[in-house]
């Protein structure tokens, strides 16, 4: 719902401040009318050139000019050119009367409130009163007779003033009425203002210069209006066909935001005065597969298939609900609005509603075509107050969906990686390692054992940062604020290189570390380009640390990315005797062709699984078949998030190489890491017996 047509609506607060407003504007507009009667007294004997302005006042304003603005539609009353002429021939009581004949049919053509009907008039009579006292009274002439020496700045002063106090009397009103700045809604009216209501008060003169030749010529002025009306209505379709899709004819992406803008408007409210259905929902939809019609079939076909997307669309929202707009944003992209939701649950449910209108293939030449969609959702107010932040959380939501290979997602902040927050968490993350070792970013090491003697065999190093403000965030917050931006680069490089810095000071300070292998992750990214291949094997040059030492952790994800350029980077780094290891075995897209492919040297089986050895015979049996298949392929195992004795001991008759968790020790920084491995030295860190 547009502001112009809330207008005819009482705000939900403030009601009594508004409506004391215009009972006031009303109030004060009846006492001036009695005064300025009094004063002139009624209109005594007129000739014809009164009544033919009076008719042209009347019929000018059925219906009034409608200007599309570009949030709003702004009503224009032409009869003002009419009355504000009578002002000037007739007298202000005249011009009074006549208009407010005018304002009452308008008013009952438009379907105004009686409220607004009476302020509507009040407004107009204000105006003409204050204009009226401008212009100096012709007792010889009988009236305010523009030829009759009546000085023509006057009259450019009455229209002024007319101008003014309209404008004034309306803005405070729809101040009251929305909120907002008063001076801000002044400057917007008189801006949307001047020209048309300007033009029709300027012509006024010419219209009482016409009659005073001919009053016949008066009512040509309705033939200049007509064209103006034209032009406008013209204006008015050219506006609204930019508001729609040239293919579907749905509303585009310029049509949605206005309707949205609007309807906020009218939820405002609704919330406001505590309504229960005041939410509502933007449902992105985006087809699944469209690229490949267009490619297969040829664009016209996928024309045809995007205007029977459209039809479906726009039927099952129309079903779903009375109020719902469907739109076409561009390419395969559908939007739809649903207003009048109670919660999410409400929005999910007419999502689902609306989404299976594609369920039934879509048959062209009497080929059929399945047509998918991911649908992201967006719900006012949770997730976003405007246009713009309710399609963004749409977006990732759609997203968000089309990643977790499901057709409907609704926004959940976590799954956005570009809040204002993470990326202030972002910008933070960067300075950080660009300010070198004050930065707060730190490595802690995890020993792992080896279940067979009990001895340390290696560390994992794992990533922590102490942020200046909110003081030590959770890895994984950092990984998945990092991991899709170029910072990451920066990440691994940091940690790549303090690795291997850190075996090289081991090597030359103390004999506890001697033969501990360094694990490092490392993400898809870092895999795409050689560049981690070449920084480890200049740094492990620079630094004299024998490769067997370092081993990197790779997930089953960046190997789906990229085959081809993730096989290449293993294969320089197997070269450089670096170590790999397929890190969270069992929870990615584990296969015999991928563990036969990668140059592998480990696995190490996800903690998920590792819990619940002990107490879930599933997880137990998983666990064991895959240390089972990882032996036959000649690969190391270790389990993460060993726990318990119990788990240990599972682990142990199951085969399991190595393991690491708190049961052997937490994750600890490198100073305490070389005193832990001076106390374990001389015993192993578990009995084998």
């Amino acid at each position: 719902m547009e502001q112009s047509a809330l207008r005819n609506t009482a705000p939900p607060r403030h009601r009594h401040r508004f409506f004391a407003y215009v009972a006031v504007v009303v109030g004060l507009a009846s006492i001036m009318l009695v005064l300025s009667v009094v004063r002139e007294g009624l209109p005594g004997r007129v000739d014809a050139a009164f009544w033919v302005f009076a008719v042209l006042a009347v019929v000018a304003d059925t219906p009034p000019f409608v200007q599309s603005g570009r949030d709003e539609s702004m009503p224009t009353f032409p009869s003002v050119c009419f009355t504000f002429a009578i002002l000037i021939e007739f007298g202000c009581a005249s011009a009074v009367l006549v208009q407010l004949v005018a304002v009452v049919v308008a008013a009952v053509w438009s379907k105004h409130t009686p409220w607004r009907a009476a302020f509507n008039a009040s407004q107009f009579m204000l105006s003409f009163l204050a204009a009226g006292f401008l212009l100096p009274q012709d007792k010889a002439g009988g009236a305010h007779a523009l030829l009759g020496g009546t000085s023509l700045l006057w009259v450019l002063a009455a229209a002024a003033m007319w101008f003014v106090v309209n404008n004034l009397l309306v803005s405070t009103a729809v101040w009251l009425r929305f909120g907002g700045g008063w001076r801000a809604e002044v400057r917007r009216a008189v801006v949307a203002d001047a020209l048309p209501t300007g033009a029709l008060l300027l012509a006024a003169p010419g219209l009482v210069a016409a009659a005073h030749i001919n009053v016949w010529l008066a009512p040509l002025a309705l033939a200049t209006l007509f064209a103006v009306r034209r032009m406008t209505r013209l204006a008015t379709q050219r506006a609204h066909a930019g508001r729609l899709d040239p293919l579907t004819g749905l509303a585009n992406r310029k049509g949605l935001e206005r309707s949205v803008t609007g309807q906020l408007c009218e939820h405002a409210e609704r919330a406001e005065g505590g309504a229960a259905e005041r939410r509502l929902a933007l449902l992105l939809l985006d087809l699944d597969g469209f690229k490949q019609v267009n490619d297969a079939l040829g664009h016209r076909v996928g024309d045809r298939l995007l205007l029977e997307v459209a039809r479906r669309l726009t039927a099952a929202a129309g079903a779903s609900g009375p109020d719902n707009l469907v739109g076409r944003l561009g390419g395969d992209e559908f939007a739809v609005v649903v207003p009048h939701l109670r919660d999410t649950a409400d929005a999910r449910r007419c999502a689902v509603e609306i989404m299976s209108a594609l369920a039934e293939p879509v048959l062209i030449d009497e080929l059929p075509i399945d047509v998918g969609a991911s649908v992201g959702v967006a719900v006012y107010p949770e997730h976003g107050t405007d246009f713009a932040g309710l399609m963004q959380h749409a977006d990732v939501a759609m997203y968000d969906a089309k990643g977790r290979g499901d057709n409907l997602a609704v926004y959940a902040p976590e799954s956005d990686h570009n809040t204002p927050e993470r990326l202030s968490l972002l910008a933070d993350l960067r300075r950080a390692l660009e300010s070198g070792p004050d930065g707060g970013i730190e490595l802690y090491y995890q020993p792992q054992v080896a279940l067979a003697t009990g001895a340390v065999v290696g560390v994992e190093a794992l990533l922590r940062w102490r942020h200046p403000q909110r003081g030590p965030i959770d890895p994984e917050e950092l990984i998945r604020v990092a991991e899709h931006s170029p910072v990451m680069r920066l990440l691994t490089l940091r940690i790549v290189d303090e690795a291997i810095g850190q075996l090289a000071a081991w090597r030359s300070t103390t004999a506890a570390a001697e033969g501990v292998r360094v694990a490092v992750n490392v993400s898809v990214r870092d895999l795409h380009t050689g560049e981690i291949a070449e920084r480890i094997a200049a740094r492990l040059s620079q630094t004299g640390v024998d490769p067997s030492r370092l081993e990197l952790e790779i997930t089953e994800s960046a190997l789906m990315a990229d085959p081809r350029r993730v096989l290449a980077t293993l294969a320089k780094l197997k070269k450089l005797g670096v170590a790999i290891a397929l890190d969270d075995f069992g929870t990615g897209y584990s296969s015999m062709l991928h563990l036969r492919r990668l140059p592998l040297a480990e696995v190490k089986i996800d903690r998920s699984f590792v819990l619940g050895v002990a107490t879930d015979p599933d997880d137990a049996a998983i666990v064991r078949s895959m240390i089972d298949l990882a032996r036959a392929l000649g690969l190391r195992v270790v389990a993460e998030g060993v726990e318990d004795e119990r788990t240990w001991r599972m682990l142990v008759e199951a085969g399991c190489d190595l393991a690491q968790g708190w049961y052997f020790a937490r994750p600890m920084p490198p100073d305490r890491l070389l005193d832990w491995l001076s106390k374990t030295a001389a015993r192993p860190v578990i009995s084998t017996k």
